[in-house]
């Protein structure tokens, strides 16, 4: 059994949410530099050109990507022995997204829904937590913003629509969704489950290194395919037009019941933000 003190994980999740906020991983800013060279549109390749501009500028100066510093969303997975001494692991959570916010000076976006009363710190954090074999605990934090989460979706599909109806209510999200997601996306898919565990998986697979193919053959080839068929849209950059609707298609499944074919789609926009640290 491997004791931690709830302390180390307060300070990590600080440490990733001011690093998150601020600095775009390698993987997208590539992204963003490789569809630059792709962009037919005058007015996508000048979106591109400031998003990436926007991008070193942030990271540089330590000032947010985003005006919109999201919930705070964190993936953790604990190891089955490990046992945190030290307090409440689940406040020091809480405490090390109030003090990442407050230090960053980030913006405080989260409210009660119905009263619309600011919590003041951006707390409670969305938290998923799972139990996995050793002694170690797995940290992702993941903040999201709204412009991209209002435009998520899920669809539950009969199994008679099968394989090619997945593929069209992925796409018709996209296009629904229009330039409200602050487009180049990342589109996270979550295929089978249930629902909540389809929208679970869809928001997981935000968290993959952007366009990092599927392990499953199958997946691989659908992302490519709807990753085409969603840039031939001509939604382009933010919206104004252009090739590159999407920077990448992820795609997660399980199984689910012989009645059903749930379907999830979780929008990420372009400021797709996350980082991982292992205690």
């Amino acid at each position: 059994m491997r004791e931690i003190d709830v302390a180390r994980v307060e300070e990590t999740v600080r440490a990733l949410f001011l690093s998150a906020c601020c600095e775009i991983g390698a993987d997208v800013l590539g992204l963003l530099e490789r569809r630059l060279e792709e962009e037919e549109s005058p007015f996508g390749c000048e979106v591109l050109r400031q998003l990436i501009e926007n991008d070193r500028l942030a990271a540089r100066e330590q000032r947010p990507i985003c005006q919109d510093t999201g919930m705070a969303v964190i993936f953790m997975d604990v190891g089955q022995d490990v046992h945190f001494v030290g307090g409440d692991v689940n406040e020091a959570i809480e405490q090390g997204v109030r003090r990442a916010y407050r230090d960053g000076c980030f913006r405080a976006s989260v409210l009660t829904p119905l009263t619309r009363v600011n919590t003041g710190d951006n707390t409670p954090a969305i938290v998923h937590m799972r139990i996995v074999p050793g002694e170690r605990v797995t940290l992702t934090a993941a903040p999201k913003g709204f412009g991209s989460e209002n435009m998520s979706r899920l669809w539950m599909l009969t199994p008679a629509q099968g394989v090619e109806g997945v593929k069209d209510c992925i796409v018709e999200t996209v296009r629904l969704a229009g330039g409200n997601p602050c487009p180049p996306v990342v589109v996270g898919v979550g295929i089978g489950g249930t629902a909540e565990r389809a929208m679970l998986m869809a928001k997981h697979s935000l968290t993959r290194e952007c366009g990092e193919p599927s392990l499953d053959p199958m997946l691989a080839q659908m992302e490519q395919e709807l990753l085409g068929r969603i840039n031939d849209l001509g939604i382009g950059p933010q919206g104004l037009g252009g090739r590159v609707t999407a920077l990448a298609v992820h795609i997660e499944q399980a199984p689910t019941h012989i009645a059903g074919l749930p379907v999830a789609v979780n929008m990420q926009c372009h400021a797709a933000r996350h980082k991982t640290a292992v205690i």
